[in-house]
């Protein structure tokens, strides 16, 4: 019994890793879009936004086949994201700003997301090939980023 509710735990802490990581690449993106200029870059994010918006879909199928509940990311972090991207396009907020922005973000991500698949033993595997999934993402988005820089 023990045993079971430890693994439980563990590959809900994995996945709120996965999903947290959606979030704030939301979160990041919201920030942003509107202050983008070419039609074709806010096409690129809202695509990019898209994906997340699926993976969180899937990440909230597994979590309740636990039986448990996302924990989201806590509104100060979201208050502190908006603020950071405001204060860092104040000065200037042309797309090449913007996508580094994004890509300093995304890359964020990617090390947080390779730490806690580094650390997990692909118990369940399909949060496992959620988190793969969502790097791929990830890197797609950094290499699709690169025009606008």
């Amino acid at each position: 019994m023990g045993d079971f509710f430890m693994k439980d735990n563990k590959n809900i802490e994995f996945l709120n890793s996965v999903y947290q990581i959606c979030e704030m690449g939301v979160i990041g993106i919201n920030d942003v879009i509107d202050k983008v200029s070419k039609s074709e870059f806010r096409a690129f994010l809202e695509s990019q936004r898209k994906e997340y918006d699926e993976i969180l879909n899937e990440s909230e199928t597994i979590f309740s086949s636990y039986g448990a509940k996302e924990k989201e990311l806590g509104k100060m972090v979201k208050v502190n994201s908006k603020v950071m991207s405001e204060m860092k396009l104040l000065k200037n907020n042309d797309d090449a700003v913007i996508a580094k922005m994004m890509s300093e973000g995304t890359n964020k991500g990617i090390m947080k997301l390779e730490g806690a698949m580094n650390t997990y033993n692909e118990e369940d595997k399909e949060a496992y090939e959620l988190a793969e999934k969502l790097l791929t993402t990830l890197k797609n988005n950094i290499d699709g980023l690169k025009i606008y820089l």
